[in-house]
């Protein structure tokens, strides 16, 4: 079932407050237990976390900056 403009608007809400925080502790947390490695892994390792928790929520925020194309 697809998600109505207005849910997605919300949903992309709550995963920007809520669920963007809590990856951010979790990326930071799974960075900590790595050894010191050389920067460029380092920064390779930095910018898969970055972009790996877009993946699943690309859909919700999919149009949401558009107006709303039932009004």
């Amino acid at each position: 079932m697809a998600l109505s403009y207005k849910a997605r608007r919300r949903w992309s809400l709550v995963i920007l407050l809520v669920g963007l925080p809590l990856y951010i502790a979790f990326a930071w947390w799974i960075t900590s237990l790595l050894p010191d490695l050389p920067v460029l892994v380092e920064l390779l390792v930095f910018i898969v976390l970055g972009v790996a928790w877009t993946i699943p929520v690309r859909k919700v925020f999919y149009g949401v900056g558009k107006e709303d194309p039932d009004a």
